[in-house]
């Protein structure tokens, strides 16, 4: 299912709308209190918004850059301690705990520029790419994921795989630095080690022997590593540089017809939580005129079915039509701007599987 960009943004009319009709060629896209929002109105709207999250994620990646000076600065500090005549390599400990916190800072913050970045990436690749490459339409649900994330802002990235990625982008390194510092500070200090013996009497700190020291080391870092190896295949970021691509997907089985089907395949910076879905039914005296505007100004499916009112003993058409619940107030304004006493239900739909929605897949 496509849908273009004026169409994914609509919002119903305002009772308060004014009666005066649009000139033509200049049909408004959205309507509030007697204000119309043109299409060329609505593309600036976009742009001074797409200016303004860029302006956002820029701040938060700097408040990034500033985490990981920090690190950087207080490593090298360290380092310079360290090999001083009268230090103790406790220093180096100390150190790594700091980087630790750095650390969990910067995850935290990656989470809110991940956040900043999500928006900016969908108008990227479907308000922007959409202009350029025919046939001039968006995906199925950018316009919904974005309003959806408007609406509701949810992180697109969870704490643990924010830790992982900066842990593997940034923060081994200076791990890796500290740890080769420790040993060095602890094999040369205050002279050369000639055995393991001597070298666990170097690690000892206080009433902690060296060789509890350095399990304690190993056990730290080696748990960093775990992480950041558990988090290698969670793709929930953005990454900021992630393609928005559309593949043939071959189902066997179908026919000739039906063998190949362009399938629009979620990319990584797309959120894999499931949107609400909804399932409208519609009894109403005019059922080609609202399926109609269902059909053309929501792109979405309809069907039809013969009911009778065992109140009224009259026949009429019930409706059904599966949406999600940005398109609720859309088709309440349809159904009232053809049938005011029409009847509606929509009610929550556990799973819809088809076109538009999640697609439908064998075991």
């Amino acid at each position: 299912m496509t849908q273009n960009a004026a169409q994914d943004t609509e919002s119903p009319q305002s009772e308060q709308a004014s009666s005066q009709q649009p000139a033509p060629g200049s049909e408004p896209v959205w309507t509030f209190r007697g204000y119309r929002l043109r299409p060329s109105e609505f593309s600036t709207a976009m742009v001074h918004f797409f200016r303004a999250e860029i302006s956002r994620a820029n701040i938060w990646r700097q408040r990034l850059d500033a985490t990981t000076n920090w690190a950087v600065i207080t490593t090298g500090a360290a380092i310079t301690i360290a090999f001083t005549q009268s230090s103790h390599h406790g220093v180096v400990i100390l150190n790594s705990l700091l980087i630790t916190l750095f650390l969990f800072i910067e995850a935290r913050r990656y989470r809110y520029y991940e956040l900043w970045s999500y928006r900016v990436r969908l108008m990227e690749t479907d308000f922007f790419a959409s202009m350029l490459v025919p046939p001039f339409h968006p995906a199925p649900d950018w316009a919904e994921s974005l309003a959806e994330n408007l609406l509701h802002p949810d992180f697109p990235i969870t704490m643990w795989e924010a830790f992982g990625r900066r842990f593997r982008r940034n923060y081994f390194w200076i791990y890796l630095i500290l740890s080769l510092t420790w040993v060095a500070k602890t094999a040369l200090w205050p002279q050369a080690v000639n055995s393991w013996a001597e070298f666990f009497e170097h690690a000892t700190i206080g009433n902690i022997p060296g060789w509890v020291t350095l399990l304690i080391g190993v056990v730290f870092n080696s748990t960093l590593i775990i992480i950041g190896l558990l988090t290698l295949t969670l793709h929930q970021a953005t990454g900021e540089v992630l393609p928005r691509f559309v593949t043939e997907q071959t189902f066997t089985g179908a026919s000739d017809d039906e063998q190949k089907q362009p399938a629009f395949h979620t990319p990584w910076f797309r959120s894999g939580r499931r949107r609400q879905q909804l399932l409208a039914t519609i009894i109403t005296d005019q059922p080609e005129k609202i399926s109609q505007r269902i059909l053309k100004d929501m792109s979405r499916g309809v069907t039809g079915w013969h009911g009778k009112g065992m109140y009224t003993k009259k026949e009429r058409m019930i409706l059904i039509c599966a949406l999600t619940v940005t398109e609720v107030n859309y088709l309440k304004s349809l159904v009232r701007q053809e049938d005011a006493n029409a009847f509606i239900i929509v009610s929550p739909a556990q799973e819809i599987l088809g076109r538009g929605f999640m697609p439908l897949k064998g075991d």
